[in-house]
């Protein structure tokens, strides 16, 4: 199955054209879902036709669906009550009913994720459009399985479950009690369904469509989504220019202006994008008409996955180059710090920590130059870890 992201700023029309785009894949004969997380109806008011929980059919192909945040964060914490009721009762706890549970900040973002996650292992459809979030938020939202993974992987490690035997001799030794066989059984749960959403988005067959206005605040967010997908390895498969005014406006009229500012813009993007522009209808759009009236495309062919290549360049240099692509970086933006067998790298206000491949654990950083949006990390051979030839 495909994924399409579809990610803008908000107030760019995303969800509108999040829609669209399930639209017309869908009445070119693609199995489409649909998946937002607004808890507001947005999607619902596009298509003209209400989603929620249960998924809906739009029209023959085409199924919208949001998962019920509230839901989802009763029934997560409600479990997690059940796993931890000897503990509780030894503490005395009451426990929480679930009538009087509100969801926590966030909760709709992790909604999507499971609802990504489930989309993607049940094999229902063949495309899957996804309305992210705003882009900081959908950002964020992207890096989440993996950084809890990381988290996971250092407070409780797998390797310490061997010594799950020994663990009440130690805590008498210590004299503070250590973590039960069912904490670490817990912390391997989370992995995997942790490890299901990563999964997903982190396929080879998944893209990301920008949305936006053309305008200097449009191009400005433009600029700083395509440095954070860079970061995150995800590939832009197109940007769409929404709201674009008719080109035979008046010269004389009040719009003369903004025509000339979004011609600039569209004129900036075409150079590194493809760029696809969305007529203004005079109207929001509402129902599939409307949407059709967009006239937005499908998904394009298969897009070319984000690489990270390491050239060899020992004959040469005496160095391995680690080659991340980075458009729109500065240098001085731009950290690399190397912590054991990973790298962190911070690029503006986005910071990934990736391991690194294995060839470069062997090896020292000798330094990192970028050039035309592409960060080459060179790392030396450290002579007490590579294999000597000879």
């Amino acid at each position: 199955m495909r994924t399409l992201l579809i990610m803008g700023t908000g107030g760019s029309g995303r969800t509108t054209l999040a829609a669209a785009t399930a639209l017309t894949a869908a009445r070119s004969g693609t199995r489409t879902l649909l998946l937002g997380a607004d808890p507001e109806d947005t999607l619902g008011a596009a298509l003209g036709v209400a989603t929620g929980p249960a998924p809906a059919t739009v029209e023959p192909g085409l199924t919208a669906w949001r998962p019920d945040a509230a839901r989802g964060f009763r029934d997560g914490l409600a479990a997690l009550q059940d796993r931890a009721a000897s503990a509780l009762d030894l503490l005395g706890a009451a426990r929480l009913d679930p009538e009087e549970l509100t969801p926590l900040p966030g909760a709709g973002e992790l909604a999507l994720l499971r609802g990504l996650r489930d989309a993607a292992l049940a094999e229902e459809h063949d495309l899957l459009v996804v309305d992210l979030p705003p882009a900081a938020r959908a950002l964020a939202l992207l890096a989440l399985p993996a950084e809890l993974r990381r988290y996971l992987r250092r407070l409780l490690p797998a390797e310490r479950q061997a010594a799950r035997a020994l663990r009440p001799v130690l805590g008498r030794l210590a004299g503070v009690p250590l973590p039960t066989e069912a904490l670490y059984e817990h912390a391997a749960r989370w992995d995997l369904e942790l490890a299901a959403a990563e999964a997903v988005l982190t396929d080879r067959n998944i893209v990301v469509r920008l949305v936006a206005e053309p305008g200097p605040a449009g191009a400005d967010a433009v600029r700083a989504t395509a440095l954070g997908l860079a970061l995150r390895g995800l590939p832009v498969e197109r940007l769409a220019a929404n709201r674009v005014l008719p080109e035979d406006t008046p010269a004389d009229g009040w719009l003369a202006g903004p025509v000339a500012q979004q011609r600039k813009t569209l004129e900036e993007w075409q150079g590194v994008h493809d760029v696809h522009p969305v007529p203004h209808l005079g109207r929001d759009p509402r129902g599939t008409d409307d949407l059709a009236a967009l006239a937005v495309p499908g998904p394009g062919p298969d897009t070319a996955p984000v690489e990270w290549p390491v050239r060899d360049r020992l004959a040469e240099d005496g160095v391995l180059v680690w080659e991340i692509p980075l458009p729109g970086a500065t240098r001085d933006g731009l950290d690399l710090v190397r912590r054991g067998d990973e790298l962190a790298v911070a690029a503006g206000p986005f910071r990934r920590i990736v391991p690194l491949p294995s060839a470069l654990r062997r090896c020292t950083v000798d330094g990192a130059a970028l050039r035309e949006g592409v960060l080459s990390v060179r790392f030396a051979p450290d002579p007490r870890l590579w294999p000597r030839v000879g």
